[in-house]
């Protein structure tokens, strides 16, 4: 069996794209916690591009959070790229979460350890990129600790092709769905009959008593978790209760975002509440 420190050694000398091998920072270790960076090309949708990737470790039970942490509350990540050389842009992808519960309630997150994948435009594709990156982000098991890393890594224009990094993207939700893997969203209303307004989302899965999803709204306005209402055969029923902490005003006209997941899958669709 191969271990995950071996993967990363093969991984780490295979070359390709002019034969530089795929690159990764020291780790920088927190209390709980490491981060480092790591970057090569990867392959998304068939498109090959340049990626870093914020990969994070904690010990068994230790959890981090998505970008919107749930109704428990959580410290999302935040990055910061300002002091790279050569670099137009960074789009860091998230991978598909899982709801967690504790003590507190549900959050969204990761448990043991995530890769989120970056992608990176250079301002010059022939020249090296020195990417800097600061991050805060929030580890916790029983309290929550408020964590950082300050990480660098020179990345050359001839980097090796990451399968790490590949690997990471699979688990990015998108728009794009890969028949009888991805759950999707087959149908969704605006319930207000009984004087309190519902979302009611209809995921469409393979495996429906593992789906789930989550809703996001428009910048700093926040949208309660989904709760179960059903399994039905090839569909799980949810509902987000608009009342608990949330206005409809705030929310009408303004794109959601629908992130769902099962045991084989991930999809994302934004809908707009008229």
């Amino acid at each position: 069996m191969i271990t995950r420190a071996l993967a990363l050694l093969l991984l780490s000398t295979a070359t390709a794209w002019g034969g530089e091998a795929s690159l990764a920072s020291d780790w920088y270790r927190g209390f709980n916690n490491q981060a480092r960076l790591i970057a090569g090309h990867a392959s998304r949708a068939g498109e090959t591009s340049l990626y870093a990737g914020v990969d994070m470790s904690m010990p068994g039970g230790w959890k981090t959070y998505w970008r919107s942490p749930g109704d428990a509350g959580g410290v999302p990540p935040d990055f910061d790229w300002a002091g790279s050389d050569n670099l137009a842009s960074a789009t860091v992808l998230y991978p598909a979460p899982h709801r967690i519960h504790d003590k507190a309630g549900d959050v969204v997150g990761y448990k043991d350890g995530v890769l989120f994948p970056v992608l990176l435009k250079p301002k010059d594709a022939s020249k090296p990129v020195t990417l800097r990156a600061k991050i805060d982000y929030g580890v916790c098991k029983d309290i929550c600790i408020p964590a950082e890393a300050a990480l660098e890594l020179v990345i050359p224009p001839a980097v090796g092709t990451s399968a790490e990094l590949t690997d990471a993207l699979l688990r990015v939700p998108g728009k794009q769905v890969r028949a009888g893997e991805d759950p999707t969203l087959s149908a969704w209303h605006l319930d207000q009959s009984s004087g309190k307004p519902k979302l009611v989302l209809d995921v469409a899965s393979a495996d429906p008593s593992t789906a789930d999803a989550f809703v996001e709204g428009p910048a700093g306005v926040y949208v309660p978790l989904p709760k179960r209402t059903a399994n039905m055969s090839g569909k799980a029923v949810l509902e987000v209760d608009l009342t608990d902490g949330v206005d409809l005003k705030d929310l009408k006209g303004k794109p959601l975002t629908v992130t769902m997941i099962d045991a084989k899958g991930q999809s994302e669709t934004t809908i707009t509440l008229e």
